[in-house]
């Protein structure tokens, strides 16, 4: 790029990282609220709950970096445009397309890196997601106990705990376990603690007693210091980790296994995803020839160009929500997935029409001046 071309690149450069970590930050926000009952409710680590706060980065910023870039791009071109700097590079002698190659160079790279996201990095942090959540729900710790709730963690088992302090110390427990032969025995502790012995889970109780009907309802009652409950066979689960279409790489979603019901039930929505995942790309180039159209592709104006960023930042809302609805559209009928490709690049050739139109019509004018010389115009 020649020295000018590289200050407009620079220019738009930085509004765009600036939007892009705004968006991005505001929508992680929004996830972490979402996602707070990890810590609250399932009482995991911080490093779990910021694990799954930030593996869903890749999704986030393929939806907004389009959109960031888009602002960015309005920003930046309004204020060269009106301090007419762009201006000068016209009467410098630049053409449109020079002048507009820096910022549809920054709209290609948004796009690569969107489209390597979508590729790989997206379904591998989805499928990390996926495993931590797979995790979190098989973990004996966060689904045995619920404090000041009677929860029934397994089958013929209750229990209840009045509180769980900062160290995970379960205060004033109480168990009450159905057994196979029609007795039931009944666990009070004033303090217990979850562990893990000879790799399987069991409960630490201490300072309780133990009531134990027999089928024939005979009571045994005995107290205890200590006592080990052993919850391995109450937490073996059949349950096995099912990824979603989101987590699937391109090769899985556009060669499904047919063998398996799932995924032949499934095969149009899983070309839908594996499409939308080469068009989305496209809707960086779209929204940036959007914008320079929105600046480029009409007169100078002293007084701003206000109502032509609203008319096309409003255009440019329609096309992303048609993006979306074309792709929920392809789930169940694969025939419109060209749609998908179609609605970006007729953003994107109308953004260029707009911004090469005044040049069209100059030439069209010349072309008009030669047909008819004796015409010498007049006041409109």
């Amino acid at each position: 790029m020649r020295l000018i071309e590289r200050y407009l690149f620079r220019q738009l450069l930085g509004p765009t990282l600036l939007a892009t970590a705004a968006l991005v930050a505001l929508a992680l926000l929004a996830r972490s609220l979402s996602e707070f009952d990890v810590l609250v409710e399932q009482r995991q680590s911080a490093v779990v709950f910021l694990k799954i706060i930030l593996l869903a980065l890749p999704q986030l910023l393929a939806i907004m970096m389009p959109l960031a870039l888009f602002v960015a791009a309005l920003v930046a071109l309004n204020r060269l445009h009106t301090e007419q700097e762009i201006v000068v590079c016209f009467a410098g002698g630049m053409s449109r397309w020079a002048v507009i190659s820096p910022a549809m160079r920054l709209a290609v790279l948004a796009a690569l890196i969107a489209l390597v996201s979508g590729l790989w990095l997206q379904p591998w942090s989805a499928r990390q997601i996926r495993e931590t959540a797979f995790e979190i729900k098989t973990d004996v710790a966060s689904t045995l106990v619920q404090p000041g709730q009677f929860t029934e963690p397994g089958p013929g088992l209750t229990v209840y705990a009045q509180s769980i302090d900062r160290d995970n110390k379960i205060q004033n427990l109480f168990i009450h376990q159905e057994m196979p032969n029609g007795g039931a025995s009944t666990y009070s502790a004033r303090e217990a603690e979850i562990a893990t012995r000879k790799g399987q889970p069991v409960l630490i109780m201490r300072h309780g007693s133990n009531q134990q009907f027999s089928r024939q309802g005979v009571l045994q009652y005995t107290t205890f210091d200590e006592y080990t409950f052993d919850l391995s066979s109450l937490f073996r689960s059949d349950e096995l980790l099912h990824y979603k279409i989101a987590d699937r790489y391109p090769h899985e979603l556009f060669f499904p296994d047919l063998t398996q019901d799932w995924e032949r039930q499934n095969k149009d929505k899983m070309l839908a995803e594996g499409h939308s995942r080469f068009a989305g790309p496209l809707y960086n180039l779209a929204l940036m020839a959007m914008a320079l159209a929105a600046v480029i592709g009409g007169p100078f104006s002293r007084m701003g160009y206000g109502k032509r960023i609203a008319a096309v930042g409003a255009a440019a809302g329609v096309v992303r929500i048609i993006g979306f609805g074309v792709q929920a559209a392809c789930a169940d009928s694969p025939e419109l997935n060209v749609l998908q490709y179609a609605v970006p690049l007729t953003a994107m050739g109308w953004g260029f029409s707009q911004i090469f139109r005044q040049k069209v019509s100059r030439r069209r004018a010349a072309k008009l001046a030669k047909q008819a010389p004796a015409y010498t115009g007049g006041a409109a």
